[in-house]
């Protein structure tokens, strides 16, 4: 099983390496700023680093540093600078490879790969864990979705779009991310994304029993509910039901 810790701090960039490289069958793990990169790095120990340099927080000359004081994990480069004195830097401090940004994901793969050679890492075929919640089921694997004890039938789109929204559960997923994540590069328009949650909409409460439900927040994203949420009674505080309960006992 190959981790590839990927480091960078735009999210649908992040989200675009992410889908590639899981695609390719290597495990992600994500941060999006220099300090969550060295604590990713201590706690996870990828097999490989994908650095971005422009991080918050701590930048990436400063996180390379951080890792060879350590230890000899393949880090690749990737950034905007075209500064011939970062490049430099940035071999100074210990990276493996440095690939300037616009780049080919297929020369990602590829320079991933010849790195993992070289380390004499052997990558293993692996994916996106299984999600379960509330009785709702997602296996990546098989692009399987089961409610309960019934098979819900989604195409792999579907899957991709309800996977990113159950796994963000009652946060609000902006439709760019949504794009990347479920179409990659190759991007998609608004209608298409419409046209999806539409169908996955009516697939989810097919048999009027859904395990939960999508809502569109107007000019940002989608966000998936959970029907256990959602059916829970607000609490009473205890002032209130106090104060409710006086009122009953005077009128009967």
């Amino acid at each position: 099983m190959i981790k590839i810790l990927v480091v960078e701090d735009d999210p649908d960039a992040l989200d675009l390496a992410a889908y590639v490289l899981r695609r390719e069958r290597f495990v992600v793990l994500e941060a999006s700023d220099g300090a969550q990169a060295i604590r990713r790095w201590k706690a996870d120990r990828p097999d490989l680093v994908i650095l971005d340099l422009g991080l918050p927080s701590m930048d990436g000359f400063e996180v390379l540093r951080r890792i060879r004081s350590e230890d000899q994990t393949p880090v690749l480069v990737l950034t905007g600078r075209r500064d011939a004195q970062d490049m430099l830097r940035t071999f100074n401090l210990g990276t493996d490879d440095f690939l300037p940004k616009p780049f080919e994901f297929r020369e990602l793969v590829a320079r991933i790969r010849a790195l993992l050679r070289r380390a004499k890492v052997t990558p293993v075929e692996a994916s996106e864990p299984s999600v379960q919640v509330d009785g709702l089921k997602l296996d990546p694997e098989t692009y399987e979705v089961t409610w309960r004890s019934s098979c819900i039938r989604l195409t792999p789109t579907e899957f991709r779009i309800l996977y990113l929204l159950v796994t963000n559960a009652g946060h609000v997923v902006p439709a760019s991310r949504l794009y990347t994540y479920v179409w990659g590069s190759e991007g998609a328009d608004a209608n298409a994304l419409r046209s999806h949650m539409s169908h996955l909409r009516r697939k989810l409460e097919a048999d009027g029993d859904a395990p939960g439900s999508i809502s569109s927040v107007p000019s940002v994203g989608y966000v998936y509910r959970r029907i256990a949420q959602a059916a829970k009674p607000a609490p009473v505080e205890a002032p209130v039901a106090a104060e409710l309960e006086a009122v009953a006992a005077s009128t009967s």
